[in-house]
């Protein structure tokens, strides 16, 4: 076979998979003291992304980080943990809940609420136990996903 012909099958492979990573979307969403929401906030708060979409959560100031919260995640979805003051980037690879928490902040209802493709039963993730605040702050992102999947 010669070269020309090894080439326009690995071409068109490349051509693909780069198209497929071209689909998916960065979103960034900002760690503040203060925002459109109050004090202590992620905005926004709601994230509606698709498998394979890149959420970076940037500390825009000082004293807080993100993590994911155990039983808000798809099914087989390690806990992830970012560091205080930086930034955490998380590639929302499978469909389904996936909620955050700046741990300082996290009574003061500092979280974040990832809705990624169809998300089916959210049940276990709303039975999840939030200390002041994030209790209500998650109802209302709840609220929000319902609405957004009813559009």
């Amino acid at each position: 076979m010669s070269l020309a012909r090894l080439s326009l099958p690995i071409a068109a492979a490349a051509f693909a998979f780069a198209a497929g990573s071209a689909s998916a979307a960065e979103i960034e969403v900002r760690m503040l003291n203060r925002g459109a929401d109050g004090p202590m906030v992620f905005e926004p708060a709601f994230v509606k992304a698709a498998p394979g979409d890149v959420i970076r959560f940037v500390p825009t100031d000082k004293g807080h980080n993100a993590e994911t919260i155990e039983g808000m995640l798809p099914e087989g979805t390690a806990v992830v943990v970012g560091k205080m003051n930086e930034e955490l980037t998380l590639k929302v690879e499978k469909s389904g809940v996936y909620g955050l928490k700046c741990k300082p902040h996290y009574a003061m209802g500092m979280v974040a609420l990832v809705v990624v493709g169809e998300p089916g039963s959210v049940d276990a993730a709303k039975a999840v136990q939030h200390p002041g605040k994030a209790k209500t702050v998650f109802a209302q992102l709840f609220e929000r996903a319902g609405a957004a999947a009813s559009r």
